[in-house]
């Protein structure tokens, strides 16, 4: 029997797989990432898996595709719930990005901390918003929705596997492996000809649009290495004559410790597709949508730290526009090392970041009781902290991934008000709770206070 994990595992690798034959430059990608990572690991010893074994960091990926309507995104559940991955996080794209990107998107990824550290998988799921009238006029959103009801993404045989998957929690071997190839070929690039006036139809109003629903199949829209040092890695890449795009999306590189996502893509390239003309005719054409992305993962902030760093984006925004031509990054350095803690130590003192908190079952013994405060526990050596990886995504982030791959901004009408999206309403379309990043994050550090507490002798957790 093949457990979810090991199927997780192996869809992971296969995807991967594929994509590197279909885009090379993915393979380089992923070469580089493992250079930078062996370089680091090299020169900082223990320091470099302070938030993640290189085991992990180096199979750890993640990747992204879209859907068109909510019964192909609810399909795209089923087929990741068989991988134990839950849907995690509510992105609304549409409002994080100054193009038009109309989008709303979830992850789906494990979110139980033994699966994480066996293979921390995760897609970045986005769905097109036909509903909102700022994209699509009533008689675009009415083909539209005719296109998308024509076609079937995931035959029903993968679906069939999926769902003896999910229930059983594993497949027998030859199951497993049908449902793989079956997985795998489903979000391979289709050589079926596009139409191309429906394809420029929509790409008048978005990329992004177009790429979802002037075809009639999907396909993995980028995949994603993590890596330990991304500026490294960006400046290898461009060295390598690889086109970039011009920034590293997230936080800056400053002085104190990572947090959140970093991350950064190698640009869309013009790839050879089949297109049909209003005749008929067939003809070769190009269409320029897939990309590789890289990312470098940090602590996962709290609410209240979460709050702070958005509040330094909009501060970074405002100097950047009140004193054009300066840096972005530098105005962006100055601020965090005003405004945010520079040791993890702060960072959990002042409930800014997620830790896990362990007894240190070595401190050497001097007749004292264990305090009960977490601050005095840290102090004297009772326990340890190790930072939470954030494990999730940035909607002004994945938004910047996505405009800096299009070549126009498309077109969004703003006298129209908004379609109302939001993560209830996603649950309802999954049939599964969309669940709460923050609320994991905080459950998991809970769970490690409760076991010192009880380790300790201590009547109630730290705090």
């Amino acid at each position: 029997m093949i457990s979810q994990w090991q199927l997780r595992a192996a869809f992971a690798q296969r995807l991967s797989d594929m994509y590197g034959r279909e885009v090379p430059a993915y393979t380089t990608l992923v070469d580089v990432s493992r250079e930078v990572n062996e370089d680091v690991l090299r020169a900082q010893g223990a320091d470099a898996e302070r938030l993640g074994s290189i085991g992990r960091v180096t199979a750890e990926r993640h990747g992204a595709i879209r859907v068109g309507t909510p019964a192909e995104l609810q399909q795209v559940a089923r087929i990741f719930g068989a991988l134990g991955m839950h849907p995690v996080g509510f992105y609304d794209l549409r409002e994080a990005a100054a193009s038009a990107v109309p989008v709303v998107s979830t992850a789906f990824r494990p979110v139980d901390g033994a699966e994480l550290a066996r293979n921390p998988f995760r897609v970045f799921t986005s769905l097109l918003t036909p509903a909102d009238p700022r994209f699509f006029d009533a008689d675009l959103r009415a083909r539209l929705e005719n296109f998308l009801a024509g076609r079937q993404l995931f035959p029903p045989e993968l679906l069939d596997l999926a769902d003896r998957a999910e229930a059983a929690g594993e497949l027998p071997e030859a199951d497993a492996e049908r449902f793989l190839q079956l997985a795998v070929h489903a979000f391979e690039l289709s050589p079926e000809p596009v139409d191309r006036a429906w394809y420029e139809t929509l790409e008048r109003v978005s990329a992004v649009a177009a790429d979802i629903g002037g075809v009639r199949s999907t396909h993995i829209n980028h995949l994603t290495p993590r890596v330990l040092d991304i500026d490294e890695l960006y400046r290898r890449m461009t060295e390598r004559g690889i086109e970039m795009i011009d920034t590293i999306q997230g936080p800056p590189r400053w002085q104190g410790p990572d947090v959140l996502l970093r991350q950064t893509s190698f640009r869309a390239l013009a790839e050879p597709r089949a297109l049909r003309t209003p005749d008929g005719e067939v003809i070769s054409g190009a269409l320029r949508v897939r990309f590789g992305e890289v990312e470098a993962r940090g602590i996962a902030l709290t609410r209240q730290g979460r709050a702070r760093y958005d509040a330094l984006l909009a501060r970074v925004d405002e100097e950047a526009a009140r004193r054009p031509g300066t840096d972005r990054a530098d105005l962006a350095r100055a601020l965090w090392a005003e405004e945010l803690p520079d040791t993890e130590r702060e960072l959990a003192a002042q409930g800014l970041a997620h830790f896990t908190y362990h007894v240190v079952s070595d401190r050497p013994g001097d007749g004292s009781s264990p305090p009960t405060r977490l601050d005095e526990l840290l102090e004297q050596g009772w326990v340890r902290a190790e930072p939470v990886v954030y494990e999730d995504f940035l909607p002004r982030s994945a938004a910047g991934i996505f405009q800096s791959n299009l070549s126009e901004e498309g077109t969004r009408n703003n006298d129209q008000e908004a379609a109302a999206y939001d993560s209830a309403w996603l649950s309802g379309v999954l049939g599964r709770e969309v669940l709460d990043p923050f609320d994991l994050y905080e459950e998991q550090q809970n769970r490690s206070l409760a076991q010192v507490a009880r380790a300790l002798g201590l009547d109630r957790p730290p705090r």
